[in-house]
């Protein structure tokens, strides 16, 4: 049976319709299955990120009636795209290994199917099953990763464990989901990790872009050089987006927040660009904690950043059939 959502009622990504993981002909034709992953088990600071699926798939003032039609990109992906929303994978925050098994199955059917599955979270420790269950499909090794975060994720042992949302990418590599060199981070800032940690993704041969040489070089020339590593011999690419990389004025409702990072602003048109000009295969939207939110600031960002995507994916399919270029800088109203 369809989970629905673990906590609050059972209601979609902005109304778009249902279908249950269990059944595969409820989303046999599916573009995009949305699908929740409650957990906060593996958070170092601040908790409440299990409410994150239900904040980011709620927050909105329009009406819930499955239609968006973007002004920058002329699609409505809604609409364009077979949007399906799954509900919540069932995950107890005390059972890590379990609710990590679970959202990598789940991922992992969605991605068997054809679909792309879009990940509502819940702490970053879920970058690990989420993009194993793409890497199952796709081959380990096969898929790039594009990482939009404060924090680089690479920490070993924290709190003598070795699963927690400090750890994931560290654990991705480890296990060969993702090559090291197509591991492609924005926006860390701060005051971790350590030496030692920066010497061990220097190993992998990552590409961390800091703060300080996103403003120096420009956001835009950064994303353009990770873009080309990204598609370099893989076959797709996936998309964490940890809302930490925004300035907590921007995103006051997380748990590491870190001051200093990007605007909603550059999240936005960073994440429209991508999904547009690449082959994403995969997007999460993660540490989201309303809890630690003011007037629903970061959960309103999270929806915008999962519209984005699905709207540059939309437009990226439509130039494709159509065989047009989107135009960043066509007026909004023609001729005006």
């Amino acid at each position: 049976m369809r989970y629905g959502a673990m906590y609050g009622p059972d209601v979609t990504f902005l109304g778009v319709d249902p279908c249950d993981l269990a059944e595969p002909a409820s989303f046999a034709e599916a573009d995009v299955v949305v699908v929740g992953a409650p957990y906060d088990g593996g958070t170092s600071h601040r908790p409440g990120t299990r409410f994150g699926p239900q904040a980011i798939r709620t927050t909105d003032y329009l009406g819930h009636n499955g239609s968006r039609p973007s002004l920058a990109l002329r699609v409505d992906a809604l609409k364009d795209l077979r949007v399906l929303d799954a509900g919540d994978v069932e995950m107890y925050a005390g059972d890590e290994m379990g609710s990590h098994a679970a959202i990598e199955a789940a991922v992992h059917t969605i991605t068997a199917s054809g679909a792309i599955p879009v990940v509502l979270g819940g702490d970053h420790s879920i970058a690990l099953p989420d993009a194993r269950g793409v890497a199952r499909h796709f081959g380990f090794g096969r898929i790039s990763m594009i990482h939009f975060d404060a924090h680089a994720d690479t920490g070993n042992i924290e709190f003598g464990h070795l699963y927690g949302h400090g750890q994931p990418m560290r654990r991705l590599l480890e296990c060969g989901a993702i090559r090291g060199d197509r591991f492609l981070q924005l926006g860390l800032r701060g005051y971790w990790p350590e030496p030692e940690t920066l010497d061990w993704m220097a190993q992998q041969h990552m590409r961390s872009y800091e703060m300080t040489e996103i403003v120096t070089r420009g956001l835009d020339e950064c994303l353009t050089e990770a873009s080309a590593i990204a598609v370099d011999d893989c076959d797709g690419v996936y998309l964490s987006v940890d809302v930490d990389v925004c300035d907590p004025g921007h995103a006051p409702g997380t748990g590491t927040p870190e001051p200093g990072g990007l605007s909603a602003r550059q999240l936005l048109d960073a994440v429209r660009r991508l999904c547009y000009q690449l082959p994403v295969v995969g997007v999460e939207v993660v540490e989201v904690s309303p809890p630690y939110d003011h007037a629903e600031i970061t959960a309103a960002l999270g929806n915008r950043v999962v519209l984005e995507a699905l709207s540059g994916i939309a437009r990226r399919r439509k130039d494709a059939a159509t065989g047009d270029t989107w135009d960043p800088a066509r007026p909004l109203l023609d001729g005006r």
